[in-house]
């Protein structure tokens, strides 16, 4: 039964996590430092966090409790998105422990499990802890294994609940996927994995839901009847950063087709689920990756490409080769675009166009859904040389909002049609500012709402549609193109060739 005290327009969170434990792996990186950490302190900031709350953190550092604190206090006040307030940092900062060690190192995880033994008394959370692995994915088996051995990822030994949040890749190709989906599953119950995916907590993307499913204006041409084709793309303007350890053994495909894109167009995609019910929604993505067709000719179909130096953003970029720490004969891609279809009856013969790049002339990403000519049989040719598709684009990062282009008569004596742009943005439209990724992420899992979390056999189907393009690449070079291009020429002739062109971002 509601609570009768509260009205029907109270739209504040109905609940708040019960007490618990968020127990960092890798707490000293730079994920943690840059984002967690941060989102925490937001959710204390804004009361969505039970009084009996507790962050361990947990790295290779001979560190007590006052380190941890010191470097905690640093990193949220550098990437807090609420203002700061010093009274909610002490509270919160009253509650952060630290436990040293390495992932290999026994007598380290077993003393975690008795300070996680001790908050039951001290604390009273009663045995409610989530695992977040913010560690290279290469470590995920050790540390499960520990998890496992020392009993702490076993909800009736601990008295409550005890979840995992998995950050990607998961896995580096389908084989490795469900290995490890079989050992994630063996050592926590398949319902406390979270297997996490950022871009799936920004508000943009989330609308998407919302577009399509709250509004009867879209759904009626959200069809081939009437889309022409849907652009995907994800630019980065920055290079590899610190990561070419990782980025060279894995690619721009792996790194962000695999996971973030594939994700949106499942979105873009989907049908109307019978609720907002994580299993019905993913029910639904799911259907639309198992229809996902990669091109027969993946040689044509798509293109990989690699960034030689260059001017971004006016400043001088060297090429991914003279990047630090990256082999002189490297071949791995900064860039793909492929062509991919959907077989089922919606989106029968629409192509969508799928790319991501890095150092790009600007950091967007956006899904452009591009709408068929009309036949324009009242018109002189010249009347509408002007104009091009009508397009509807969601822009996820970082002017976040909706554009819808149509045409539209240029005011005087000649009936002039041409493009004009009706802009959506969330920082004009909203007062309240949009809560970050990780903060809505993280207290998802708190709370044990899976709706915005992949499942295994949503990572499993999107891996099918890697490894194909994967082993067609394997021994070929990637197209070059300078920085602070718009990819490859190759990729330009790809769309060409269906008579098409990329969407200026």
């Amino acid at each position: 039964m509601g609570n009768p005290l509260r009205s029907a327009q109270d739209r504040r969170l109905p609940r708040i996590p019960e007490p618990c434990a968020l127990v960092i792996f890798g707490v000293t990186g730079d994920l943690s430092r840059k984002k967690l950490i941060p989102a925490v302190y937001d959710l204390a900031n804004r009361g969505l966090l039970p009084p009996g709350f507790v962050v361990l953190g947990f790295a290779r550092r001979d560190w007590g409790d006052g380190d941890f604190e010191s470097l905690a206090y640093e990193a949220a006040k550098k990437g807090a998105r609420t203002p700061w307030r010093e009274d909610v940092w002490q509270r919160l900062a009253s509650q952060f422990q630290f436990v040293p060690g390495s992932f290999d190192d026994d007598p380290a995880f077993d003393h975690l499990a008795e300070t996680l033994d001790d908050l039951r008394e001290r604390n009273g959370i009663p045995g409610n802890a989530a695992f977040y692995f913010s560690i290279p994915p290469a470590a995920f088996p050790l540390v499960l294994n520990q998890l496992a051995r020392t009993g702490m990822a076993d909800n009736a030994k601990s008295g409550g609940w005890r979840r995992v949040v998995v950050e990607k890749p998961f896995g580096n190709d389908l084989q490795t996927a469900i290995s490890l989906n079989q050992l994630v599953d063996e050592v926590f119950t398949p319902g406390d994995v979270y297997r996490i995916d950022h871009y799936l907590g920004k508000e943009t993307v989330q609308n998407i839901l919302a577009l399509r499913f709250a509004n009867s204006l879209f759904e009626p041409v959200w069809n081939s009847k009437y889309v022409d084709s849907v652009q995907i793309t994800m630019a980065e303007d920055v290079g590899i950063g610190t990561r070419a350890a990782f980025y060279d053994a894995s690619g721009a495909a792996r790194d962000v087709l695999q996971n973030h894109l594939l994700q949106l167009l499942a979105l873009v995609a989907m049908e109307e689920p019978t609720s907002f019910d994580p299993d019905d929604v993913r029910a639904e993505k799911l259907k639309v990756l198992k229809a996902i067709a990669i091109p027969k000719d993946i040689s044509k179909g798509s293109v990989r490409g690699q960034y030689l130096p260059g001017w971004v953003a006016g400043e001088r970029a060297v090429g991914y080769l003279e990047e630090k720490n990256i082999p002189a004969d490297s071949t791995t891609e900064t860039y793909a675009a492929v062509r991919l279809g959907i077989q089922n009856r919606r989106w029968a013969e629409v192509p969508f166009y799928v790319r991501v790049g890095k150092r790009m002339p600007r950091r967007v990403t956006e899904i452009a859904i591009l709408f068929k000519k009309a036949p324009h049989l009242p018109f002189d040719p010249a009347d509408v040389e002007m104009l091009g598709h009508n397009q509807l684009v969601i822009r996820v990062q970082p002017d976040e909002g909706v554009v819808l282009k149509y045409g539209s008569k240029v005011p005087g004596t000649t009936m002039e049609v041409r493009d004009i742009a009706m802009d959506f943005q969330y920082g004009e439209a909203f007062t309240e500012s949009s809560p970050e990724a990780y903060e809505r992420l993280v207290l998802d899992v708190l709370v044990g709402d899976r709706t915005l979390f992949p499942d295994a056999a949503e990572i499993e189907q999107s891996w099918q549609v890697i490894d194909p393009l994967e082993a067609a690449w394997a021994g070929t070079k990637p197209e070059p193109y300078r920085a602070g291009e718009w990819g490859p020429r190759a990729s330009d002739e790809m769309l060409a060739r269906e008579g098409r062109a990329w969407r200026r971002a």
